[in-house]
């Protein structure tokens, strides 16, 4: 049954969008009863049950999904499921996330607002994966909202190499993107290696969208000078929320608190707050199949109330990366958010695209690729930058380019094969069956 859910312009004032949070809160309370694993931990006591209630309850946690897995947080018969997914388990076991059609309203919804609208007149491609995870569904189902065409590129898959999304950025003038920052940079080294220049040969490209990896706006300024200088627009999410911030004219990422309730959980003292330092908990206030109260993250963000020159009256989120991501290098506390910004501060004229770090106790390895030319100049200036900004004893190695992404990997044009079953002589029929 559709709802009406609020959108931009219907609150004018702080205490206006507080208003819209509590109004719906007794809804959510009572939708998360219905799941085993809320009726499970409020069985003998009283349940939270009004918005007076919301700041006695618990954070639940990634290992509670864990131990729920799959239907433990179900609150809704299975017949009113539309998709099921998993997490990618990056930060250990995944866990198992479920939507009905009217949640997929309110995700499209959310991830379509971006400051450079998705519109019927646009070509998006979608680099993401279509497994398990959202992330390619939800941008395909909020292209499909706005009416565009959307082209589903999928992501490290043998069906659409690199090569071949290059072909299709540039055959079907394809106006905007979705995929990491990673993958920004492969394209655009992949252009390369196809004899083309991603700053001028893509004119159609109007803005790429970007998640998945924390961005330093240093490097989001620098992808957006490889590609000519179109806007880098990028969003924070999960599978397990859907998006729940997105960017703003002004570069800063704004968190959607007319959908959702955010709080910032210390670990240390276990207080939560609306601002300040901490990890990343939140409470969707439109999720019918898998209602989440104060399900934390473990981000490491930092929130802040203050007003924002664009005018959006919704707080602000710097996203700094998996609570816990940090190293010790003899004296120096190292970030990959804090080298990223070195690496990406080099002059745009050294080319420096790809490197990578090991933290050892003693010493801090970083490799990057560069051209012969810059490259020896590249390491000094690194160098000093690792010295003066972290005092962080360093090894620095520049590498020909093609060492750290192969140029094979630029432009194979591998496709995905088909079983076969009868060969000639002479072929090779290990790959029956088990194709690859």
């Amino acid at each position: 049954m559709s709802r009406s859910r609020p959108e931009p312009g219907d609150w004018s004032t702080p205490a206006e969008l507080a208003e819209l949070q509590r109004s719906q809160l007794p809804r959510i309370l009572a939708q998360a009863l219905r799941s085993p694993f809320y009726a499970a931990r409020y069985e003998g006591v009283a349940p939270p049950r009004t918005a007076d209630d919301f700041a006695g309850i618990a954070p639940t946690t990634k290992q509670d999904l864990r131990d729920q897995y799959p239907f433990g947080m179900l609150a809704v018969e299975r017949e009113q499921l539309a998709t099921y997914h998993e997490s990618s388990g990056t930060a250990g076991e995944p866990t198992a996330s479920y939507y009905t059609e009217e949640d997929w309203t309110d995700l499209a919804e959310r991830y379509a607002r971006k400051w450079v609208g998705i519109e019927p007149s646009d070509t998006f491609l979608v680099r993401t994966p279509y497994g398990l995870v959202i992330t390619g569904h939800l941008a395909q189902a909020a292209g499909r909202l706005r009416g565009a065409t959307v082209v589903p590129g999928d992501a490290r898959s043998l069906a659409t190499p690199l090569s071949r999304m290059v072909r299709v950025l540039k055959t079907l003038d394809v106006t905007l993107t979705w995929c990491n920052p990673t993958e920004i940079t492969m394209l655009a080294a992949a252009a390369k290696a196809a004899g083309l220049r991603p700053e001028k040969d893509f004119p159609a490209l109007r803005a790429m969208f970007t998640a998945a990896e924390p961005l330093t706006e240093v490097r989001r300024r620098r992808l957006s000078e490889i590609w000519g200088g179109i806007p880098v627009v990028e969003e924070y999410g999960s599978t397990e929320t859907g998006t729940i911030a997105g960017q703003c004219p002004e570069g800063r990422m704004h968190l959607w608190a007319d959908r959702a309730i955010f709080e910032v959980y210390d670990p240390e003292t276990g207080v939560l707050s609306d601002s300040g330092r901490g990890q990343m908990v939140v409470t969707p206030l439109y999720r019918d199949a898998m209602p989440l109260l104060r399900y934390n993250l473990a981000d490491e963000v930092e929130v802040s109330t203050d007003a924002c020159p664009c005018g959006w009256l919704l707080p602000t989120v710097t996203v700094l990366g998996r609570a816990g991501a940090e190293h010790t290098v003899g004296s120096a506390v190292v970030t990959q958010q804090r080298l990223e910004e070195l690496v990406f501060s080099l002059p745009a004229e050294y080319e420096v695209m790809f490197w990578r770090a090991m933290a050892h106790s003693d010493v801090l390895r970083l490799e990057f690729e560069a051209p012969d030319a810059v490259r020896e100049q590249a390491a000094k200036e690194l160098g000093a930058a690792l010295e003066r900004e972290l005092g962080v004893p360093h090894r620095i190695t520049g590498l020909p380019l093609g060492t750290l992404v192969p140029t094979e990997a630029l432009t194979a044009r591998r496709d995905i094969l088909k079983a076969r079953y009868l060969f000639a002589e002479g072929e090779d029929w290990d790959k029956a069956v088990m194709y690859f």
